[in-house]
């Protein structure tokens, strides 16, 4: 009987561990599914949102442009002003100064954090086997009132003042429909360091054929959504440092 037993544990636990594995991409496979086909979100090549940006009270107009090169950028429309929060253009990341109004390099580290980030679009767990990426099935838990799947996300390392960190974020999606609801990322610098950023998604609206989340929140600031734009067509200007 001991020797049945030692042969059966190593294989109940590798049979658990597959299980797991392939209940994670089940998962993934309801929800890409469930949100359009997955043909539909491989042919993606770019989407605009524009939408409302709640901050501190205010209502800010916003535009938010991601193309599958990884070319992105936040644009704010702040006291009739247009303003470009953030961009990347593939190889530079940059801002513009709220105190000064002029446009600013990111640094080295950043810049090369977004590179590794620019093959995520639309979605890290898009085909994440072929990013390098692994995905676990953690289990069941309550969210926001909602029963989920709870997904363990890994993807490459970043950089924090010159080491490399593991970076690993947590995935929610709903029971019923597989929408993917809550996403929670552990902050490694700055004032908040070791705490959890928290963003929300919800309001799911069909566009031509793909479904949205139209109400974000990240850390309690929310954006409403009220319109997207597949494929947009944009000049590639938008995202290039001023001047270059």
């Amino acid at each position: 009987m001991k020797k049945i037993q030692t042969f059966l544990t190593p294989f109940l636990f590798l049979f658990i561990l597959t299980l797991q594995a392939q209940t994670a991409d089940d998962v993934l496979l309801n929800y890409f599914e469930n949100t359009g086909g997955l043909e539909k979100w491989n042919a993606l090549e770019g989407l605009k949102m524009s939408g409302v940006a709640n901050t501190q009270g205010m209502e800010i107009p916003v535009d938010i442009i991601q193309l599958k090169d990884g070319s992105q950028a936040v644009i704010i429309n702040f006291q009739g002003q247009t303003i470009t929060q953030f961009a990347f253009d593939g190889e530079q990341m940059w801002s513009t100064n709220f105190m000064t109004m002029q446009p600013e390099k990111s640094d080295s580290e950043a810049t090369a954090n977004m590179k590794k980030a620019a093959k995520d679009f639309p979605s890290p767990f898009l085909n994440y086997k072929e990013k390098g990426y692994s995905v676990e099935f953690i289990g069941k838990e309550t969210k926001e009132g909602t029963e989920t799947f709870k997904l363990k996300l890994t993807q490459d390392p970043i950089l924090v003042n010159g080491v490399e960190e593991p970076n690993v974020s947590f995935h929610y999606f709903d029971t019923e429909n597989f929408a993917l609801i809550v996403s929670e990322t552990q902050i490694k610098e700055g004032p908040m360091q070791g705490q959890t950023m928290t963003s929300t998604m919800s309001g799911y609206q069909e566009v031509d054929g793909l479904f949205f989340p139209f109400d974000m929140s990240m850390s309690g600031q929310g954006i409403s959504i009220k319109s997207i734009e597949l494929n947009p067509k944009v000049e590639k200007t938008l995202f290039a440092f001023p001047g270059e």
